[in-house]
């Protein structure tokens, strides 16, 4: 672990935590686009599980600001991410925050960007195959949320979490070498597949949705839609054959049960079942009570592994865009 961006992000959580202190926060609202909103789910999850007083919401930027919430004001915490930092809607998002009085804390990889420019407080996140577990975009905005819990009602579990987050590098390293063969015959079997389903519910269900819109559509140009588990035996069941393919995802958390519930369905008349349980993995080092927060990161980093070998056996790059950058839009 690198320390001196382990002391940084510290640091820079630290000052969030200090604007924090210095508002009566009420409310927190998780903007983004794509992966960047995908990111938030495990956090809004988090507050729906600890919050004693605070609610959360998650809204795409471009709605976050035509919805214009009753509740957003000068006691509303705004928590936005664009990896870029230059994504038009979240920008806007951020200056929208603020006029309404609201604080604005944005991460992303680009400290000088736009987004960065529009908010209060930058939280720079590392990001790629050297990046640090503990210094990624996911361990940031944890580390960020459960300060602002401890801050505003004093919960107990920041040190907890920000303990389990500095041991997450090894469990990522010990799932990547766990899941190395299993990705490798993912990529292989499923290369020629026109649609892909993806599953989960709780602090997972970002997760998958992710990896629908973000690598199977967007990266893969795959069919593909994310279901939460507990609506997949309202509609989205009659879709499962022998010949359909689903991934799915059961994590550590309070709703287990429902991605659980829909796994021993889909056993009986699905064939193409992906499953990645949180279970077969090795959380050593992560506190018992944070298991349930920190399996949605462990899945992503193995699902992104999964990506990976899915878009060298279709010699289809994951940076490859049809429309993206390249269009008006």
């Amino acid at each position: 672990m690198t320390t001196e961006l382990v002391v940084d992000v510290k640091n820079q959580i630290k000052h969030a935590l200090e604007e924090v202190r210095k508002k009566n926060i009420e409310n927190v609202f998780f903007v983004a686009c794509g992966g960047s909103s995908a990111l938030m789910y495990p956090s809004k999850y988090a507050i729906d599980r600890e919050a004693q007083k605070i609610d959360a919401h998650l809204y795409s930027s471009n709605e976050f600001i035509h919805r214009n919430h009753s509740k957003l004001g000068q006691n509303s915490l705004v928590i936005l991410c664009s990896h870029s930092g230059t994504t038009p809607e979240t920008v806007e998002a951020a200056k929208f925050a603020r006029s309404k009085g609201a604080l604005a804390v944005s991460l992303t990889n680009e400290p000088g960007s736009p987004l960065a420019q529009a908010s209060d407080v930058v939280l720079k996140y590392e990001w790629g195959q050297e990046a640090n577990a503990f210094t990624t975009n996911y361990s940031v905005i944890y580390q960020l949320v459960f300060g602002v819990l401890k801050e505003v009602e004093g919960n107990s579990k920041f040190e907890v979490i920000e303990k389990s987050l500095e041991n997450l590098q090894s469990v990522y390293e010990k799932a990547a070498s766990q899941s190395h063969d299993s990705a490798v015959e993912f990529g292989k079997q499923y290369k020629d597949e026109k649609v892909i389903y993806t599953m989960a519910s709780g602090a997972n269900y970002g997760v998958a949705y992710s990896f629908a819109i973000c690598i199977l559509m967007e990266m893969q140009w795959i069919h593909s839609h994310a279901i939460h588990a507990g609506e997949y035996f309202h509609g989205p069941f009659e879709i499962i054959d022998e010949e359909t393919p689903f991934i799915i995802l059961l994590g550590l958390d309070e709703t287990r049960f429902l991605e659980e519930r829909a796994l021993e369905f889909s056993k009986k008349y699905g064939k193409k079942l992906v499953v990645l349980d949180a279970k077969d993995f090795d959380f050593s080092g992560i506190e018992e009570e944070a298991r349930g927060y920190i399996a949605p990161l462990v899945l992503n980093f193995v699902l992104r592994k999964y990506a990976d070998n899915l878009a060298e056996q279709r010699n289809h790059p994951l940076s490859k865009r049809r429309y993206m950058w390249k269009v008006e839009y």
